[in-house]
């Protein structure tokens, strides 16, 4: 069993545009049709060219909290994994359990087709408004959990637009060591 301090080392922050990260998948933060939008499901799809978008319109769209797996086209990761987090309300709507199952079930797409790395934004604190400490919380939480669950170990990386969820992120797992 592996403790969470050696866990912890797997774990990466960095602020920047997650369309340039070259690791084996990206994570889009999708709408549940999985045609595009605007924030990074947008810019995803801009950056990857049509085929995405031809490739998400065969899987016939993704419910709050699953996850699907495509090409990563003309992007540097080799596979997108899209999932649609939960829309905020006032988090008594499931929400929370919404959001660590988007990253749950990502990690599990993850780890059925064999991947030693992936790259998350901050899924659901944009347009949809999810607290950011809140879901930074459940974002570390939960990739530490589903690697000690599961016996597997990839690098996971946090890649943060904006200065506010950095440094969130940042301070997070600094106080977890």
């Amino acid at each position: 069993m592996t403790d969470n301090k050696s866990l912890l080392t797997h774990l990466h922050v960095t602020q920047g545009d997650i369309t340039k990260e070259s690791t084996d998948a990206i994570v889009n933060a999708a709408n549940p049709s999985l045609l595009g939008g605007g924030g990074v499901d947008g810019a995803i799809h801009r950056v990857a060219g049509p085929g995405l978008l031809a490739e998400c319109r065969t899987l016939g769209g993704c419910p709050h909290g699953e996850a699907r797996i495509t090409k990563g086209y003309n992007l540097k990761a080799k596979h997108v994994i899209h999932t649609p987090g939960p829309i905020y309300r006032d988090g008594r709507h499931g929400e929370p359990e919404i959001l660590r199952n988007s990253y749950l079930n990502s990690l599990l797409l993850a780890k059925e087709k064999k991947l030693k790395s992936i790259s998350f934004p901050a899924i659901s604190t944009g347009v949809y408004g999810y607290p950011k400490e809140e879901a930074c919380r459940i974002a570390i939480e939960t990739s530490l959990v589903f690697m000690k669950d599961h016996e597997y170990i990839m690098d996971i990386y946090f890649v943060l637009f904006d200065r506010g969820n950095y440094e969130l992120y940042t301070k997070y797992i600094k106080n977890l060591t």
